[in-house]
C-alpha cells in the first residue's frame, strides 16, 4: 500500500502502524535497509517484504529472545535470505553496515511480552540515530516509534525530540506525528528524511 491508495480498511491506529504506512511508500526492490530494533520481528517482516530478493536488511537486538523469535517469524515467512539478524545493540550499528541504506526503522521502548526492564535508552538510541543519518543514501528515511509512557521513556522522548529539533534543516527534513486525540504520554513518530 503506498501513500496515494490508502483504503476505508487501512488502520492508522497508533504510530508504528502510521511508521509502516510511511515505509511502504519509501522502500522497494533492491533496497537496503535496517531495522534496529527487531524486538518480535514484525517491522523486520515487513522490511524484508518490501526490498524483495534482490534486497538485504540488517535487523539488530540486544536480546537473544528477540533475535530468536524474529528467525522463527522470518523462517515461517521464507525471507531469511534477504534478513542479517545481528546480536547486538544499535549502537554498533556502523560496524557492521556501510552506507547506501534506504531506511533504518526504530521501535523503541521494551519488547511486548518480554523484560520490560530491558528498555532502549537515550545515550545509545542517539548514537544509533547519528549512526543511521551517516549511513542513509540521500532521501534515505530514519522512522522510528518513541514511547514516553514506561519508566525511562520520558526521558529517552526529550532527549530525541531536542536532539531531532537540532538537525540542520538544510541537511534533514524533520517531522514529529501523534495523535492528538491520546494522553499526551501516548507513543508518537519522528520521520527524518536526508535531503537529496
Amino acid at each position: 500500500m503506498s501513500l496515494d491508495t490508502i483504503t476505508h480498511t487501512a488502520s492508522l491506529r497508533g504510530p508504528a502502524l502510521l511508521s509502516h504506512l510511511i515505509i511502504r511508500s519509501f522502500l522497494q526492490a533492491g533496497d537496503h535497509a535496517v531495522d534496529a530494533t527487531c524486538g518480535n520481528g514484525h517491522d523486520t517482516i515487513l522490511l524484508a517484504d518490501l526490498v524483495g530478493a534482490s534486497g538485504k536488511v540488517w535487523a539488530f537486538d540486544i536480546q537473544d529472545s528477540a533475535i530468536q523469535e524474529t528467525a522463527r517469524k522470518l523462517c515461517a515467512a521464507g525471507l531469511t535470505d534477504r534478513v542479517k539478524l545481528i546480536h547486538t545493540g544499535h549502537e554498533f550499528m556502523a560496524e557492521h553496515l556501510t552506507a547506501n541504506i534506504t531506511a533504518v526503522v526504530f521501535n523503541l521502548g521494551y519488547r511486548p511480552g518480554g523484560d520490560h526492564s530491558i528498555i532502549t535508552r537515550p545515550e545509545t538510541t542517539l548514537a544509533a540515530f547519528d549512526q543511521a543519518l551517516q549511513l542513509l543514501l540521500p532521501s534515505g528515511i530514519l522512522a522510528a516509534t518513541i514511547y514516553p509512557g514506561h519508566d525511562g521513556g520520558a526521558s529517552e522522548s526529550r532527549s530525541i525530540d531536542v536532539w531531532a529539533a537540532h538537525l540542520e534543516q538544510g541537511a534533514f527534513h524533520v517531522w514529529r506525528m501523534g495523535q492528538l486525540n491520546t494522553p499526551t504520554n501516548a507513543p508518537y513518530f519522528i520521520l527524518i528524511q536526508k535531503r537529496a
